[in-house]
C-alpha cells in the first residue's frame, strides 16, 4: 500500500495541480502582497497517510517585471514515517502576465523500510520564447537542453495559469503540454459538473478528468482528476489519480488567504 500510496502523491502533486478555475478571477495588482494557501490529506481506510499543502505567492516584481510563485509540499504523516517516509517540495515561478514558467525546482526526499531511498534535487529554467528547457541536476551538476512544444508548461505553473487567469466551462475541451523533468505529457481535460461527497457533506463542482499512460506502470493509462467549488471562488476541493495498481484521492481541509 505504502507504495502506490507514494508514487500516486508524487504524481498528484508533481503532475495534476494542472487545472483550476470556472469563473475568471482578475490578475493581482502590481506590488500585491496576496497569498493563497490550500491544504489536502490523503487517506486509506479512513486513515491519514499523506498530508499536503500548495500556497500561491504574488504578484511580486524584480527588474520591473511582475512574477508568481507556487509552493506545494508533500509529507507523510509522522506515524508512519518508519515504512515510508516522503518529504517532497516543489517550487515553481512564473511570469504574471502570460503565467508561462521561468523556473520549476523538484526536492525529493523519501525512502523507508517498505520503499527505496530517493534523494535529488532538479531545477528547470525554462525559455519559452526559444521552446526549450535545461535541466540540471543540483547533485551532480549535469545539465541538459531539450525542446519543448510552444506554450508547455510545468505542472505548477499550469495550476497557476488556469488558478488565476483561465475561465473554465463544462462542456469544453481542454489540451496542454506539461514537462516535469521526466516526461513530457499531453494532456486532454474534459470538465464536467458534479456532486462530490467530501468530508460527509455533499458539494457542487466541477471536475477534470484526463487519461494518460504512465510508464511505471508499462505505460498502461490511469486517470488523472481534478474537481474545485463551483461557487465561483475557484477552490481545488479534490486531486485524485488512478492507477492499475489502486486510486488515492486528496480532499481539501482547509483554504486560506
Amino acid at each position: 500500500m505504502s507504495r502506490r500510496i507514494v508514487f500516486i502523491a508524487w504524481m498528484v502533486f508533481g503532475i495534476a495541480p494542472l487545472a483550476s478555475g470556472v469563473i475568471e478571477t482578475p490578475v493581482a495588482t502590481s506590488g500585491s502582497e496576496t497569498r493563497k494557501s490550500f491544504f489536502f490529506t490523503a487517506r486509506k481506510i479512513g486513515v491519514p497517510v499523506v498530508r499536503a499543502r500548495i500556497d500561491i505567492e504574488g504578484a511580486f516584481e524584480e527588474d520591473g517585471k511582475r512574477f508568481y510563485r507556487i509552493l506545494a509540499e508533500v509529507r507523510s504523516v509522522e506515524g508512519l514515517r518508519l515504512f515510508f517516509r516522503m518529504n517532497n517540495r516543489f517550487t515553481a515561478t512564473m511570469e504574471a502576465d502570460t503565467c508561462l514558467p521561468l523556473r520549476y525546482a523538484k526536492e525529493i526526499d523519501q525512502g523507508g523500510l517498505l520503499f527505496p531511498k530517493k534523494r535529488y534535487h532538479q531545477v528547470l529554467s525554462f525559455d519559452s520564447l526559444h521552446q526549450k528547457v535545461v535541466v540540471e541536476d543540483e547533485g551532480n551538476g549535469e545539465k541538459r537542453e531539450i525542446s519543448l512544444p510552444p506554450n508547455t508548461y510545468d505542472p505548477l505553473s499550469m495550476f497557476g495559469r488556469c488558478y488565476l487567469r483561465e475561465e473554465i466551462q463544462p462542456g469544453q475541451e481542454i489540451s496542454m503540454s506539461i514537462f516535469d523533468g521526466l516526461k513530457l505529457r499531453q494532456l486532454v481535460f474534459h470538465p464536467r459538473r458534479e456532486n462530490l461527497s467530501l468530508r460527509g457533506a455533499e458539494q457542487e463542482a466541477i471536475c477534470l478528468q484526463s487519461s494518460t499512460s504512465f510508464s511505471t506502470f508499462g505505460e498502461k493509462e490511469g486517470t488523472i482528476r481534478i474537481c474545485y467549488s463551483a461557487d465561483g471562488k475557484k477552490t481545488p476541493v479534490a486531486m485524485e489519480v488512478s492507477l492499475p495498481v489502486g486510486t488515492v484521492k486528496f480532499e481539501l481541509d482547509e483554504a486560506l488567504d
